[in-house]
């Protein structure tokens, strides 16, 4: 499996490419900005991007997502409950921000549980709710991405509209603590880290906190 990750944009989101080695199709998680650097990194790696999948629905995760969509014809994959964040650019909060970034629906809404295929590789959808309604991590081999769900020592805002504290951190523990120790956090923003460091040092996750 290809799996790198940078971060792209003034917040710094991270963009996540998954490729099947074999067939070369590939998929890009949350092109927040830069999509020239990521159509770049794709020529780079000789892989063909057929979907786009978005960890949710926020503008420094999805800034990038008109240009990449229209290079590569890819199909766009959201979770239902963040679907009508891409159509409402006060749900994305770009409108905070003083744009009016919108974009077609989505070609594919998520559930939890289901399968993405990318060539040969399978990855699996997480419904992971708190940051945003719709908010979904990816079981990619031995790696999580997390979006802004579940970072290094920290966990994803729920201040936003929709967001729930109570929620994110059930989601956390019932839907991704239960992952082996080794497995890899591969989270929106910031570092990488490991299911086992977080469930022990992360504070927000620590009941002795």
């Amino acid at each position: 499996m290809i799996l790198e990750g940078f971060p792209v944009g003034s917040m710094e989101a991270n963009c996540y490419i998954i490729g099947c080695p074999e067939t070369k199709e590939a998929a890009v998680v949350d092109p927040g900005a830069e999509g020239g650097r990521i159509l770049r990194r794709l020529e780079q790696l000789e892989l063909k991007c057929r979907y786009i999948i978005l960890t949710h629905g926020h503008i420094d995760h999805i800034g990038a997502l008109g240009q990449v969509r229209e290079a590569t014809g890819a199909r766009v994959l959201i979770h239902r409950d963040d679907a009508h964040m891409l159509t409402s650019s006060g749900s994305n909060l770009s409108l905070y921000m003083g744009l009016s970034v919108t974009y077609p629906p989505a070609d594919r809404l998520l559930e939890d549980g289901d399968t993405i295929s990318i060539g040969k590789l399978t990855l699996r959808v997480i419904h992971t709710p708190g940051h945003t309604p719709g908010g979904i991590c990816l079981e990619a081999g031995d790696s999580l991405i997390t979006g802004d769900t579940l970072f290094a020592g920290s966990v994803g805002r729920s201040d936003f509209p929709g967001g729930n504290h109570q929620q994110l951190i059930q989601s956390i523990k019932e839907k991704l603590l239960v992952y082996p120790p080794e497995t890899r956090v591969l989270p929106g923003h910031g570092p990488s880290s490991t299911i086992g460091d977080e469930a022990r040092y992360n504070p927000f996750l620590n009941d002795r906190w």
